[in-house]
């Protein structure tokens, strides 16, 4: 590995670190984080999570230490118990069983995710057919899916909206996963529009600003430099597209959970390397990470400048504390 050999001198190879702005926690986390901290002190442990309230294992880990109980099935809550539904949202079956076993819920859903349930339940009230850009299996799409009464129809790709057969072509109305951004799905709408021109569905502004920030903040970071690293879980939608959009930019890029799964022969011939994070993970994994390459190589940590998020959610109301943001 030359690439990390030291100079006969004994000095390390130098290594520009350059760190993109925004990065890390969205507000939705860190609100869905909060109410987890906030219920176990007011409720004392245990407190029932159900599913992973973010998708991160270090801060699944740390509220476990403090007392919270992670679930991914409602019978597995004991009847009259607090329980917290994750960031991502819930299905209406999944909240009647809660209402079943008389369960204490605090619902941690990010609140851009409820907004999209509102719209897609008033699009189905008005008699449309949902089409959902999302991917299968995640949580959130199946939260959304089961907060509809009428019919969802599920696609990820272009190619999917020519294989769609709605009841009625011209009463149809799409919504979104709140991980994909406006890059992420401005073809496959355009698609859908093209096939289906009377299709409705809401403003580019509703897409998370979170996301869309993330993914422009990394593609300064291409031009810049000979390696990307995401930190972040492999099950997390938002983190996977950041490595994606690193490989389609040309640059090389590995999503690795923490400096623990630094592998140093990925640094032959770097000279300039970036760390970006999802939005579920935590700034202390990318500091650790800095730390861990000012270790091994003569750092310099450069960091660029970008949007400025100041978005907060509120908490609920039974959680509340006075000089809470009033938003």
């Amino acid at each position: 590995m030359a690439g990390i050999e030291r100079a006969e001198t004994g000095r390390k190879r130098s290594v520009r670190v350059i760190l993109p702005q925004p990065r890390g926690f969205c507000a939705g986390v860190v609100r869905a984080i909060d109410i987890v901290e906030r219920a176990l002190d007011s409720y004392g442990a245990p407190v029932y999570v159900r599913h992973e309230i973010v998708h991160n294992r270090h801060v699944v880990e740390d509220l476990r230490s403090k007392g919270a109980v992670f679930v991914e099935q409602v019978e597995d809550i004991p009847v009259g118990a607090v329980a917290v539904f994750s960031a991502h949202g819930v299905s209406r079956r999944v909240e009647e069983d809660a209402e079943l076993r008389s369960l204490h819920v605090i619902d941690a859903a990010c609140p851009l995710v409820i907004k999209v349930h509102n719209e897609a339940k008033r699009y189905s009230r008005q008699g449309r057919e949902i089409v959902l850009i999302g991917h299968e299996g995640h949580p959130e799409v199946e939260g959304t899916m089961g907060q509809v009464q009428g019919n969802v129809l599920l696609i990820s790709t272009v190619e999917d909206v020519e294989r769609l057969a709605p009841a009625d072509p011209n009463r149809l109305a799409y919504v979104t996963q709140t991980t994909l951004s406006v890059d992420d799905t401005k073809e496959i709408v355009a698609a859908l529009k093209r096939r289906f021109p009377d299709i409705v569905g809401p403003n580019s502004e509703d897409i998370c600003y979170a996301t869309q920030n993330r993914q422009n903040a990394v593609k300064g970071l291409i031009a810049k430099c000979d390696l990307i690293l995401v930190i972040g879980s492999r099950t997390s939608s938002n983190s996977n597209r950041l490595r994606e959009i690193c490989e389609l930019g040309g640059t090389r890029s590995y999503l690795i959970p923490d400096a623990d799964a630094l592998d140093l022969e990925w640094f032959d011939g770097v000279s300039a390397v970036g760390i970006t994070a999802g939005a579920s993970a935590p700034e202390s994994l990318v500091q650790d990470l800095v730390v861990r390459l000012g270790q091994i190589f003569d750092t310099t940590v450069e960091n660029l400048d970008g949007v400025k998020e100041n978005v907060t959610f509120r908490l609920p109301r039974e959680l509340r504390r006075p000089g809470d943001a009033q938003l």
